[in-house]
């Protein structure tokens, strides 16, 4: 039973069930704004009678957007279940079995088809277009009734059928991915938690295809998760922590367990000192109405046995192609490494800098992938703080490390553009970041580096054309610049993050024309 201690909370909230499948959550996304739309009345039952609210005013009502909040309603009942089902008082769990059989007479009248209205790209699940969506519903799902069944409530027949056909789902979905060659991908890790959360077999972690195998082939030997994205790192390290919790009878292999604590060591090492997570490549720049996510990752982290990572002033991620400065309040990460598959950006050789607090210059992440324009545009050379040929996108490409030590990083990238080679290289020194760019080419061209900031900036130009810059967030950084040959620095606005497109910011792009060479040298120091 749930031991009872001292005074019990008020009771909790009993969800309205959606009635509707749910669609694709990528489109609740304002056509308009490009922001996401906001997460009202979730646990109500229906979609707003008005539409989406927008943080900029806008109301959507259409297929897509009602499909989308759909997912995240059925999402957050099946969370507030799984809050019900834990809880001390007697009364919220005897609600939380209603709404688990309530659950389980709309699965099963679903019947054994997919959804019909995904899109034909899509893996399909039956309550939602994307097993993905229904895999992470599932985990939920199967939490509560784990969680009832320990408190000594017994279980309908239905819940547990529901069950079996969540686990069955998981499986079969899991197999396609393996037929198709995508074993390694990120819905797997999740199908895996579902079906050990739904089933509690150890065969989910122990057996054929289970976590013990996708671990060594999804995560690369640096710890990173092999897409190199901050978000699916952490949405697959979820995943994982989630199906230890279901299986804590099940004893795990040390070279898998090495993997996840290496999992974990890359998030306290991307992580400021004041707890930004720089979201590197696909994934949200700021999304509150997920931090849910963080916090649920902060708790599954004690599974693993081991404490926060201390790192040293560098820290190269081989694999994933990252390197990560930090000293004297600066935090630095440079990109080097591959494309990262469909949620790569065009990005090698870019360089994002973090106070404690402050976003100076951080990796913009990524909008809700349904607003094509956005999405493109976060993807682009354009979006990021690093170098571009004649204006053009990068090529989908892979840097390289040339070399580091305890206080420096140099990388270089030979495929972005053709006939075009850079290195860079960061060196700690004296309280201060010296970043050196070098761009050779091997005709003239325009080459240009950029300055992508998410706080207030200002730039000064000398005489000499040397640049002196001031970022100016809850921490303020100074910053001179010169470049070896002559080059032109235009301010211009540019949109902010992907959390809100519309927020501006003043972006600079620093150009030397007609060169075929030239250097791009920038001291970077903390105000005291």
């Amino acid at each position: 039973m749930v031991p009872v201690t001292g005074a019990l909370a008020p009771p909790l909230r009993a969800p309205v069930l959606p009635a509707e499948r749910g669609g694709w959550w990528h489109a609740y996304v304002c056509p308009a704004h490009g922001v996401e739309l906001d997460h009202a009345g979730l646990l109500d039952g229906a979609f707003p009678a008005d539409g989406a609210p927008c943080r900029h005013g806008c109301r959507i009502d259409e297929p897509s957007v009602r499909g989308a909040w759909t997912v995240l309603a059925h999402q957050a009942s099946a969370r507030q279940i799984r809050a019900l089902a834990r809880s001390p008082r007697a009364a919220d769990r005897r609600t939380a079995v209603e709404l688990l059989t309530a659950y389980a007479r709309q699965y099963a009248a679903l019947g054994a088809a997919p959804h019909d209205g995904a899109a034909e790209w899509m893996l399909r699940g039956r309550l939602f277009h994307q097993a993905l969506t229904e895999a992470i519903w599932a985990v939920s799902i199967g939490q509560a009734a784990r969680a009832l069944r320990t408190a000594g409530h017994p279980l309908p027949a239905e819940v547990s059928q529901m069950l079996r056909a969540l686990a069955g789902a998981a499986g079969q979905a899991r197999d396609a991915l393996i037929a198709a060659g995508r074993f390694d991908s990120n819905y797997t890790a999740w199908l895996i938690a579902a079906g050990a959360a739904c089933s509690g077999r150890p065969e989910w972690v122990t057996g054929p295809h289970g976590l013990c195998d996708h671990v060594p082939a999804a995560i690369r030997p640096d710890g990173w998760e092999w897409e190199g994205s901050t978000y699916y790192h952490g949405f697959v390290l979820r995943a994982y922590l989630l199906t230890l919790e279901a299986m804590p009878h099940v004893p795990v292999p040390d070279e898998v367990l090495s993997r996840l604590t290496a999992m974990a060591a890359v998030l306290d090492t991307l992580a400021t000192p004041g707890g930004i997570l720089p979201a590197l490549h696909d994934g949200p720049y700021d999304r509150p109405p997920a931090r849910y996510e963080l916090d649920e990752l902060r708790e599954l982290l004690p599974l693993l046995g081991a404490g926060p990572t201390r790192p040293g002033p560098v820290t190269v991620y081989r694999d994933a192609g990252y390197a990560v400065l930090r000293a004297d309040g600066l935090h630095a990460v440079v990109d080097f490494g591959p494309h990262g598959g469909s949620h790569g950006h065009r990005d090698k050789l870019a360089l994002y800098l973090y106070g404690a607090d402050a976003p100076w210059q951080p990796d913009p992440g990524q909008v809700p992938y349904a607003h094509r324009d956005w999405r493109r545009h976060y993807a682009s050379t354009a979006a990021h703080p690093t170098f571009a040929v004649d204006g053009l996108d990068q090529a989908e490409c892979e840097g390289h490390l040339i070399g580091h030590d305890d206080r420096s990083v140099a990388v270089g990238c030979d495929t972005a553009y053709p006939g075009v080679s850079a290195h860079r290289q960061m060196t700690l020194r004296d309280g201060t970041l010296i970043d050196e760019l070098t761009v050779e080419t091997d005709r003239p061209r325009r080459i240009t580096t950029q300055l992508r900031p998410d706080v207030d900036l200002t730039v000064r130009i000398g005489a000499d054309g040397a640049l002196a810059t001031v970022w100016t967030g809850r921490q303020t950084l100074h910053g001179q610049h010169t470049a070896s040959v002559a080059a032109d620095a235009l301010c211009r606005p540019g949109p902010g993050p992907a959390d809100d497109p519309q927020r501006v910011r003043t972006w600079v792009d620093w150009t030397a024309v007609d060169a075929t060479a030239v250097t791009f040298r920038s001291i970077y120091r903390l105000e005291t």
